[in-house]
C-alpha cells in the first residue's frame, strides 16, 4: 500500500478520519477530522494534510514530537498512515511559507479533503481569526485491509 493509494481510498466518500495524537503522560488522544492527500511544501513529497484549530490539543503533542496516526473507514475495510506531523500556521511558520503562502496551503488542504466553499474570502477570513493550523503527516506507516 502506499499513498497514492490513500489518495484514491480518502476521496471514495468524504474526507473523514479519525486522527490520533499522544499526550505527555501517554495516553492517546483521538478526534474525527477532515484530511487529504496533498504535496508538502516544503518537501514536495505526498502526505496526508488536515487543518487544525489553533488552541487544539493535538498542536502541542505534535510539537512535543508526536507520532500522528490517521485512520480511515469505508465500510469494513480501513487504511491508516503514522509517521510524524509537521505544522504549518500563524506559530509555526517555516522559512520560505508567509502569510500568504499559509493562506494559500489552508485552501488546499481543504480542496484535498473535499471541500467546497462559496465564498473563500470568507473562508480565508474565518481560518485567520480561528488561527488554523496546517497539520501535514508524512507516511511513514500504511496499514489497511
Amino acid at each position: 500500500m502506499d499513498i497514492e493509494e490513500i489518495r484514491t481510498y480518502l476521496a471514495k466518500e468524504n474526507g473523514l478520519a479519525t486522527v490520533s495524537t499522544t499526550q505527555a503522560d501517554g495516553r492517546v488522544l483521538s478526534s474525527v477530522v477532515n484530511c487529504g492527500v496533498i504535496d508538502h511544501p516544503l518537501t514536495g513529497a505526498p502526505c496526508v494534510a488536515l487543518v487544525s484549530v489553533g488552541r487544539a490539543a493535538r498542536l502541542g503533542h505534535v510539537r512535543r514530537g508526536s507520532q500522528v496516526t490517521i485512520a480511515v473507514r469505508r465500510g469494513w475495510s480501513w487504511r491508516s498512515v503514522t509517521g510524524p506531523g509537521d505544522l504549518i500556521g500563524p506559530e509555526d511558520l517555516s522559512d520560505g511559507v508567509d502569510a500568504e503562502a499559509l493562506r494559500l496551503l489552508l485552501r488546499d488542504v481543504f480542496r484535498a479533503a473535499g471541500g467546497t466553499h462559496d465564498d473563500l474570502d470568507e473562508y480565508d477570513r474565518a481560518m485567520a481569526e480561528e488561527g488554523r493550523v496546517a497539520v501535514l503527516v508524512a507516511p511513514d506507516r500504511i496499514q489497511g485491509n
